[in-house]
């Protein structure tokens, strides 16, 4: 399914799907979902495309499976990763197009300012992009769900879990703005909490393109692992950077941010032995394997734990409409909180009081170019993080609809 970036922002993409007769307490018999991302920015490969065919899966197997009494319309739009924009489309959706509940949201920055409106209209907003923890903090809201990762998740799952295996000594090189900081700063308590130490870090401006010294130093540390609070083109271009020092012959290199798409941009020869988590692997199972089948048909390339995240968010949230048979925000919320979420991206999950969906993430390892028999297979699992165990507790939580 190829969508071009001027259609994608245009918004024009509305899908109805026929679901059946009017049902009581469905606004007007239609359930209408927004997805609300980038399409044609820095993180189109994240969102964009793959988050709308993601969503239009989740429709249309709901639809088949469960034949709901109501019609459900699926909306998208390019938020530019502008606030301000962002903010005027949820408005626009809210108040004159009925939209019952917005998702993707990626771009932690969009997905605050979106929570706020999502709170003053009382609808629902199921954040699967972004992976701010202010989001279940400070600027929690009973109107909105950290669906699919955050920060501390994935820093505590990967930095606890290479501590534990005997690599004690960590060094960082961090990007310098909110990501880099709040990645350091909570994979360095699960270090310690593991019983290591960081041995040292270093900042580096957004664009960096030319990382030798900050790997130099970072190498000449003796660290026992490196890792890289970092993203998308700084991630990439710090990754080749240590292997063209060779440094992962005699240190272990975690990008804490990095995808399934990172190591296809990479490409597995120099991508070989890095260490990440995500909470979502296409090849895991027979389930998310016929899943992600499907999604590759679609895309032409394999899903990661955003587009899954997205599907099992949108598939949650109408079985909850149906189950309480209305779209009212604050009944279907409390519905959603006492459902346990079992499907091929969660397993057990629980959306808990702060709106953090909690479930098991995946500590995994890049394959040597050998060791891949096809296309994608880029990854092993090399550990289980429990969402108990991968996610901040709600004692530690500042959302005042914690009570602690």
């Amino acid at each position: 399914m190829r969508m071009s970036g001027r259609l994608m922002a245009a918004s024009a993409l509305a899908l109805l799907i026929a679901g059946g007769a009017h049902a009581q307490g469905i606004s007007n018999g239609t359930v209408k979902i927004g997805v609300l991302g980038d399409m044609s920015g820095v993180f189109q490969d994240l969102s964009g495309a793959s988050s709308v065919a993601a969503a239009k899966m989740a429709v249309d197997d709901f639809i088949k499976n469960e034949k709901p009494p109501f019609k459900v319309e699926l909306v998208t739009s390019d938020h530019q990763n502008k606030p301000d924009i962002a903010v005027s489309r949820a408005r626009e959706w809210y108040d004159v197009d009925g939209v019952d509940m917005v998702t993707d949201a990626i771009n932690s920055a969009v997905a605050l300012a979106v929570s706020g409106v999502t709170r003053e209209k009382n609808r629902v907003l199921m954040v699967t992009g972004a992976g701010t923890t202010a989001l279940i903090n400070e600027q929690c809201s009973p109107n909105t769900i950290l669906y699919a990762w955050d920060t501390y998740g994935i820093s505590n799952s990967l930095a606890g879990s290479i501590t534990r295996s005997g690599k004690k000594n960590w060094y960082f090189l961090s990007v310098d703005y909110a990501l880099g900081q709040a990645i350091e700063k909570d994979a360095t308590r699960a270090i310690e909490a593991a019983g290591g130490k960081v041995v040292g870090s270093r900042k580096h401006p957004t664009g960096t393109a030319d990382f030798s010294s900050f790997v130099l130093t970072a190498q000449n540390s003796g660290a026992d692992v490196i890792g890289l609070a970092n993203a998308g083109g700084d991630l990439i271009n710090s990754v080749k950077a240590t292997q063209d020092f060779g440094i992962t012959q005699k240190q272990t290199i975690a990008p804490m941010a990095a995808t399934l798409m990172d190591v296809h941009a990479i490409g597995l020869a120099s991508s070989q032995g890095l260490m990440l988590v995500e909470g979502f692997y296409w090849d895991r199972n027979d389930e998310s394997r016929a899943w992600s089948e499907r999604f590759f048909k679609e895309r032409n390339r394999m899903p990661i734990m955003l587009q899954a995240g997205l599907y099992s968010a949108i598939t949650t949230y109408l079985k909850a409409v149906k189950e309480t048979g209305t779209d009212d925000a604050k009944t279907v919320l409390d519905h959603m909180k006492k459902m346990e979420i079992n499907d091929l991206f969660a397993k057990g999950g629980r959306i808990r009081a702060d709106g953090r969906m909690v479930y098991d993430m995946y500590v995994l390892a890049v394959k040597k170019p050998a060791a891949s028999k096809r296309a994608w297979d880029y990854l092993e699992i090399k550990d289980t993080i429990s969402g108990a165990d991968a996610y901040q507790p709600l004692s530690d939580s500042r959302c005042p609809l914690v009570k602690n």
